[in-house]
């Protein structure tokens, strides 16, 4: 079952989602905050830019192929990406799980952000890759909704949370780089 915008709002009351949005809709801005049945979460000043200077690899990032930049707006070069985060810290129930999806005024530019599902009980800020699929230059939008989380709640509580087997993105403050 998808959780609705009541259910959002009461939850968010009790430190779901902290600092909160109701909801934010006007011209020029990529809206954020509550929608119907999920939340658009808003993206933070921080970017981490993928420079290529080395080869990624997941089990042993390389910090130096990133260059860190702090702004309203960020460019990412063609066939590139960035990380980012949300400006919202999230504490996800142990009866749900988010689900994220990333913004369609993005994907009509190019731009696809994904994001692992918030798994029971996980918290911390959530880390956003946004990748630039377009052959020439792209920009984001800080201070703006990125990302749309859809909270299902589960049939049954589950055994393990996240919290249980003591995860290692557990508590997460800012970009988080894979461990």
């Amino acid at each position: 079952m998808v959780f609705s915008d009541r259910w959002i709002i009461r939850n968010a009351k009790k430190g779901l989602i902290e600092p909160f949005f109701v909801s934010n809709v006007k011209k020029g801005v990529m809206s954020y905050g509550v929608s119907s049945y999920g939340y658009d979460f808003v993206l933070a000043e921080e970017f981490k830019i993928f420079i290529g200077k080395n080869q990624l690899d997941p089990k042993n990032p390389d910090p130096l192929s990133f260059k860190d930049f702090t702004g309203r707006v960020c460019e990412i070069p063609p066939h590139s990406f960035v990380l980012g985060r949300s400006v919202e810290y999230f504490r996800i129930p142990r009866n749900c799980i988010g689900i994220c999806f990333g913004k369609s005024s993005y994907a009509r530019s190019g731009i696809v952000v994904y994001v692992t599902p918030l798994e029971p009980e996980w918290e911390g800020h959530i880390t956003v890759m946004i990748a630039n699929l377009a052959p020439v230059g792209n920009r984001i939008y800080a201070g703006e909704g990125i990302c749309q989380v859809i909270f299902l709640k589960a049939a049954s509580v589950c055994e393990k949370s996240y919290a249980d087997k003591k995860g290692k993105y557990q508590k997460a403050r800012g970009i988080m780089f894979s461990k």
